[in-house]
């Protein structure tokens, strides 16, 4: 799988990172240029850009659906992937203000690379993150195998359990299933989020709070429920919830059957508890 290669620093000092997602300032600004696709990555003054890891999902620490306050999944596991990520990055002595906004850390710029093809519709590049020296030439394309794909964080927080595995359609069969192994072995192993993810298995929502504080599932299923609850101004009803997935009109592959469908046709809603009818390596979501 080629990918452009980009060399540059990681910083977290005034942001909020989350476990799969963090603030990269390329050595040369002008490597965002070469960023290929329809969206173009969105950079601050000094270069800065917001990564989004590719293949994971870490539980939401910030979210906030249209119409709506901001909202988090349960922190634990929330938090407690952005620290494993922040600390995998290489940075110690982190400190935050009472938002969840990082203060102070050791160093103030941790160096590493990008591995990318694109960039989201909202700015955001999409990127294997690795740390120290780039694997490659700056500004170069290099051919990305399993070997280079185990030494990126995106690999290490499946491992840890500490994500779930989100495919999109730009991402080669090849890292994917190696992905899905990691997955599936941390799984097994207790990992991290898994003992008490309920994805699969059912998660019961009464409304918000059960949602935010207690109830662990797919961070793009979290977002679609808060999204309809808020929505919903107070009634915790999940009856209409397929017919509000229907309108969003996410499109899905579900590689064991090769069915390309929307999503609410994986989604089952019994009552007050919504439950995917396949598990999260087993689909490829649509790239918009």
């Amino acid at each position: 799988m080629p990918m452009l290669v980009i060399e540059g620093t990681y910083r977290v000092i005034g942001a909020r990172p989350d476990g799969d997602s963090v603030r990269f300032y390329p050595t040369d600004p002008g490597r965002w240029d070469l960023v290929p696709g329809p969206h173009k990555v969105e950079r601050n003054r000094t270069g800065g850009a917001q990564l989004r890891l590719d293949a994971i999902d870490a539980l939401e620490t910030h979210y906030i659906p249209a119409h709506g306050h901001e909202l988090h999944q349960p922190p634990p596991f929330a938090q407690g992937a952005a620290d494993a990520l922040t600390a995998w990055l290489g940075f110690t002595a982190v400190e935050h203000d009472g938002r969840g906004t990082i203060t102070a850390a050791q160093p103030a710029q941790s160096p590493g690379f990008i591995l990318t093809r694109g960039a989201d519709m909202y700015g955001r590049c999409i990127a294997l993150a690795g740390r120290g020296p780039a694997p490659g030439a700056d500004g170069g394309w290099l051919r990305v195998d399993v070997e280079l794909l185990r030494q990126t964080a995106n690999h290490q927080q499946l491992a840890d359990g500490l994500a779930y595995p989100t495919y999109y359609t730009k991402l080669y069969v090849d890292l994917r299933a190696a992905l899905t192994t990691v997955v599936q072995e941390a799984r097994i192993a207790a990992k991290g989020l898994w003992p008490d993810d309920t994805t699969t298995t059912g998660g019961k929502i009464d409304g918000l709070v059960s949602l935010t504080e207690s109830v662990v599932l797919l961070p793009k299923l979290f977002r679609r429920l808060a999204d309809y609850l808020v929505l919903g101004a107070g009634d915790p009803s999940l009856a209409g919830f397929k017919a509000f997935l229907d309108q969003r009109a996410d499109r899905v592959l579900i590689l064991s059957t090769g069915e390309f469908t929307g999503l609410s046709t994986v989604v089952e809603v019994t009552e007050q508890t919504v439950r995917l009818s396949h598990p999260p390596e087993d689909l490829v979501f649509e790239e918009r």
